[in-house]
């Protein structure tokens, strides 16, 4: 399996999130990660979708059949194209006084921040590659992890033209 990056630009309306996560599931395809968002126009709604597929002839039926739906503008393969992607998350991880130090310097290592210490939990935020999100989470295993929350992936165009122009 395969995991492709979609940019889907969607009328900013009630329930156009369901209809297009509902349309690739019933299809049988994984969501890995869904999110959405405002974009600069405020009647568009961003909804940024990891897809799992076998083949680019899935790929192909996923973003035919979503260009079909009414509130869908423009679906853009943003991994087949010159791109950004970005991850966030927050990691809680519960430290002693003498895990902090270490902890900061692993923090540190990841260009991550400490968003908030408790007399005995540390919450790390870091935004990178998922391939970077998950060496930090590797390396925090050796810690007691609490809590993990992911964003999943976004993404952006690179150069000048957005989106909606693509």
């Amino acid at each position: 399996m395969r995991t492709y990056l979609l940019a889907v630009l969607v009328n900013n309306t009630p329930g156009v999130l369901t209809h297009v996560s509902g349309l690739i599931s019933r299809r049988a395809f994984n969501i890995e990660s869904i999110s959405a968002g405002y974009t600069e126009d405020e009647n568009v709604t961003r909804i940024n979708i990891e897809v799992s597929v076998e083949s680019e002839n899935e790929l192909d039926q996923v973003v035919s059949q979503l260009s079909k739906l009414i509130d869908i503008i423009k679906v853009v393969n943003l991994s087949k194209s010159p791109s950004i992607e970005r991850e966030l998350v927050m990691i809680k991880v519960r430290a002693t006084k003498k895990e902090r130090a270490d902890l900061v310097n692993v923090v540190n290592v990841f260009r991550g921040n400490i968003v908030d210490i408790t007399s005995e939990n540390v919450v790390i935020e870091i935004t990178g590659t998922k391939r970077k999100i998950d060496a930090i989470t590797e390396v925090l295993a050796e810690y007691d992890i609490v809590e993990i929350a992911r964003t999943g992936a976004i993404g952006l165009s690179r150069g000048p033209v957005p989106v909606k122009a693509m």
